[in-house]
């Protein structure tokens, strides 16, 4: 079994900052890639930011320079800081991880989701 929990999320002022963290735990021999995406209300899940195990990023054009990926605990761990907090940053935001694990499987893995709402 793997489990990615999440935590961070919250009601924040416009303005501030915030950050989320993503702690994969179970029989993971790797975890390859780790990834936050978004869902705001009625629209579809989107890529926010991404890391690869060599270190290599990918971010949505909407959010560079203001959310941040970092990783801990021999990579299990993914922090995403974001700066600025905006009202349309608003939605749910799902931690994703592509894991091999102990039996040898490799697939992705997500979590349940933390909310971030952003509101004066």
């Amino acid at each position: 079994q793997v489990q990615l929990a999440e935590s961070g999320g919250g009601l924040v002022q416009p303005g501030v900052s915030l950050i989320l963290s993503c702690a994969a735990s179970g029989s993971i021999f790797r975890v390859n890639s780790m990834g936050w995406y978004r869902q705001a209300p009625g629209k579809g899940r989107e890529l926010v930011a991404a890391v690869g195990n060599g270190g290599s990023t990918e971010n949505a054009d909407s959010v560079k320079g203001r959310f941040t990926l970092s990783r801990a605990n021999a990579g299990n761990t993914l922090f995403l800081q974001i700066d600025n907090l905006k009202p349309e940053d608003t939605a749910v935001y799902y931690c994703n991880a592509n894991i091999r694990t102990n039996w040898g499987e490799t697939g992705d893995f997500w979590g349940q989701g933390t909310q971030v709402t952003v509101s004066s």
